[in-house]
């Protein structure tokens, strides 16, 4: 049964609707608009609960098949915030800032992960009988890739024929494939925390300046691990913004097809 009969059997265990709440457009307007990569914070300590409503926030991102493959590391430590802010190139937005995260992508978390999905529905009274069969089946044959990655050369091998005839997903069939699937779903919970700092009337500034080898070592990772972003973070010093931001004409990136 392809993934896509499978997505189109779950159904509801009971019906459910969520209550939504009303939301001011203009406020959430300021929180983009103002949102910038700033270069230099203050010294102004952002407050504990600030940081762990943002960091809550963060994890309420998009995540594809609610796998949850990231990691957040909140870095504390004077020691190893200095190790950090060097691998950061000892740039401005890693030196000054009164925060900083380091936003870790674990493609290899995907097995355990899909348990832990099994076993919370299995924990509920009369699961799903569509997403208890997407836990136990299309999740894994989606995501193992085998070893050498021998499971995910075939899968490419029988997507490229049965594609011809009919609509299939294409990927993953690599664990490179698995990195890119990963790297989306942590990206996502960096936005979420940006933008939620700067509502709460703090900054951020997404790094991708840094020596990932380095970082890796500091913060004891596995080489399967892959750092999405470091993000300092702070109250802007009126110097921290470098210029007015400047994007190229929408007409460039959005199509109407």
């Amino acid at each position: 049964m392809s993934k896509i009969t499978i997505l189109s059997e779950i159904k509801r265990d009971k019906p459910f609707n969520e209550k939504l709440p009303k939301i001011n457009s203009k406020e959430f307007d300021k929180v983009i608009k103002s949102r910038r990569s700033i270069r230099v914070f203050t010294n102004e300590i952002i407050p504990n609960d600030i940081i762990k409503k943002s960091l809550d926030n963060s994890l309420k991102a998009p995540t594809s098949s609610n796998l949850q493959t990231w990691e957040i590391y909140w870095i504390k430590s004077k020691n190893i915030k200095k190790k950090v802010i060097e691998a950061c190139l000892s740039q401005p937005a890693a030196k000054t800032a009164k925060e900083l995260f380091v936003f870790v992508s674990r493609p290899d978390y995907w097995k355990r992960n899909n348990q832990m999905m099994l076993d919370y529905l299995n924990s509920k009274k009369n699961p799903p009988v569509g997403v208890l069969k997407y836990y136990s089946k299309i999740t894994k044959l989606a995501y193992n890739q085998g070893f050498m990655n021998i499971f995910g050369f075939l899968k490419k091998i029988y997507v490229s024929i049965v594609g011809l005839y009919r609509v299939i997903p294409r990927e993953p069939t690599s664990f490179s494939d698995m990195k890119v699937w990963s790297q989306k779903t942590t990206a996502l919970a960096c936005q979420n925390f940006m933008l939620s700092m700067r509502a709460y009337g703090y900054d951020t500034c997404p790094m991708e300046g840094f020596d990932s080898f380095r970082l890796k070592k500091i913060l004891k990772l596995p080489k399967k691990a892959q750092i999405c972003m470091t993000i300092g973070a702070g109250k802007r010093d009126p110097s921290g913004v470098y210029g007015k931001q400047f994007r190229f004409d929408n007409s460039m990136f959005i199509k109407e097809v």
